[in-house]
């Protein structure tokens, strides 16, 4: 089996697709999207926020509650390579250094890194703060750098959230710059209209681009087909999970309340741990010999 990051590197390869990523932050979700079908799988930062710290996207978790969250999801189904939010890379150089080392360790097939300071905020609220290209190149170089002293193999993704406050034409030199220095793909935040989004596509030419699809953002909400017909060659949708667990735990939420009980369903605890790898467990146990389970469950 190839290696999830080799995985990925053949779906980019072919230019004629587009890379369609459900964004997971636990082992629940991403196995829910594994059962999909989907050929790769993001790890959203936000949702990984939300669902480890019940905080939002501030910048507040750090490297080891990321990367512990990135492992389990990219080890769940090694065929399926994980795009892994990696923000600022946790600090300077160094910091971002041990970053990339430990996402590859883990099994995760890319990350993005972005041009916030540390104490980022999510891509689609406002008024973010953007550091000096110079930082923003240093932690991709040390990115590259460590990609090669690890002996393994990552994707690098190079993002900027500079459209907002500088202009597009600084952003995309940034990503050109970023680019040259080794990143494998290019991630413009925010971009605001269509006709942006291919523009940015033709200006970053070869180099794949990703879109970000957040419903409510401040980017049109495009789907796969509409980003594919503009050029992009990866789009990642991080509230696939997040936003639809938020609205249906809500609605459960005020029925108990209102009503003493929940909605009754039609599936079972049985079917659920199923989805999470119940025969698979089964099969183990009994490959070993035991008999723990020869009666069934």
């Amino acid at each position: 089996m190839a290696s999830p990051v080799a995985r990925l590197r053949e779906l980019l390869a072919d230019e004629s697709k587009i890379i369609v990523c459900p964004g997971v932050y636990d082992g629940l979700t991403a196995r829910i999207a594994l059962q999909g079908g989907f050929d790769a799988l993001y790890m959203t930062g936000a949702g990984t926020a939300a669902s480890r710290l019940g905080m939002a996207d501030l910048g507040i978790i750090t490297l080891n509650e990321m990367r512990t969250n990135a492992d389990m999801i990219a080890n769940l189904d090694r065929s399926v390579p994980l795009i892994a939010d990696a923000d600022t890379g946790f600090g300077g150089t160094l910091s971002v250094h041990r970053t990339v080392t430990e996402y590859i360790r883990s099994g995760i097939a890319a990350f993005h890194l972005e041009d916030q300071p540390t104490t980022k905020r999510c891509g689609h609220l406002l008024n973010k703060q953007i550091v000096e290209e110079d930082e923003f190149l240093s932690r991709i170089r040390a990115a590259v750098n460590a990609r090669k002293q690890s002996g393994g193999d990552i994707v690098i993704i190079a993002r900027t959230d500079a459209l907002q406050s500088l202009g597009y034409e600084n952003a995309v030199q940034r990503l050109k710059h970023a680019i040259e220095l080794g990143a494998d793909v290019a991630f413009l935040e925010g971009v605001a209209t269509r006709e942006e989004a291919k523009q940015t596509v033709q200006d970053l030419s070869p180099t794949p681009v990703l879109f970000n699809a957040v419903a409510g953002g401040l980017s049109p909400y495009l789907t796969a087909d509409e980003a594919r017909e503009l050029g992009f060659r990866i789009i990642i949708f991080p509230g696939f999970a997040l936003t639809a667990v938020y609205e249906a735990v809500n609605a459960e939420a005020k029925l108990l309340k209102e009503t003493g009980t929940t909605a009754k369903r039609a599936g079972s605890p049985k079917e659920l741990f199923t989805a999470l790898g119940l025969r698979e467990s089964m099969a183990i146990d009994a490959a070993a010999g035991s008999r723990l389970y020869e009666k069934g469950v």
